[in-house]
């Protein structure tokens, strides 16, 4: 079942309405993101180099990315400093 546009724009406003700051902020860069759509973008010799070295990457380090726990711990963090629940 369609809405109207007329009724999603009323929808947005009044949930938009009921945001902090913070999170009004985050909406607002999601919108312009989704409005500046990059992906008509063509791509570049440097995107392909950076693919490539990515790809390297990868393949040196068995197919894995670093573990959250590392990259945590080299700030002197653990994953229970953030915890999911409040």
């Amino acid at each position: 079942m369609a809405v109207e546009t007329s009724g999603l724009e009323a929808k947005a406003h009044e949930l938009l309405g009921q945001l902090g700051p913070g999170k009004l902020a985050a909406v607002v860069q999601l919108l312009e993101v989704m409005i500046h759509d990059d992906e008509d973008e063509p791509v570049t010799d440097e995107d392909r180099r950076r693919f490539r070295e990515g790809k390297a990457w990868f393949a040196q380090h068995g197919g894995h990315g670093i573990p959250m726990e590392e990259v945590l711990a080299e700030f002197g963090l653990k994953p229970e400093d953030f915890p999911l629940n409040k």
